[in-house]
C-alpha cells in the first residue's frame, strides 16, 4: 500500500507538472512561470514523500526512557 500511494501521488505531480507546461500563458515571463510552478510540485511531492517514507520506516525504534537497564537499576 505505501509503495503504492507514493508512485501514484508521483504520476499526479507529474500530471501537474504536465498541465502546468501547456497551460501557462503567453508572454514575456512565460518561462519563469513554467520553471516556478515546476518547481513548486517538484519541491512539495518531495517534502511529502520523504516525510511520509521516514515515518513509514524510521531508522530507530522508539525506547522506554523509564526503564533502566544493568545492575544500577537493582
Amino acid at each position: 500500500m505505501s509503495g503504492f500511494l507514493v508512485l501514484m501521488l508521483a504520476i499526479v505531480a507529474f500530471a501537474g507538472g504536465a498541465i502546468s507546461w501547456f497551460f501557462t500563458p503567453k508572454g514575456v515571463n512565460q518561462t519563469l512561470i513554467r520553471t516556478s510552478l515546476m518547481l513548486a510540485i517538484t519541491c512539495c511531492y518531495l517534502m511529502w514523500a520523504i516525510t511520509y517514507l521516514a515515518q513509514l520506516h524510521p531508522l530507530m525504534a522508539p525506547r522506554r526512557s523509564d526503564v533502566r537497564s544493568g545492575p544500577e537499576s537493582l
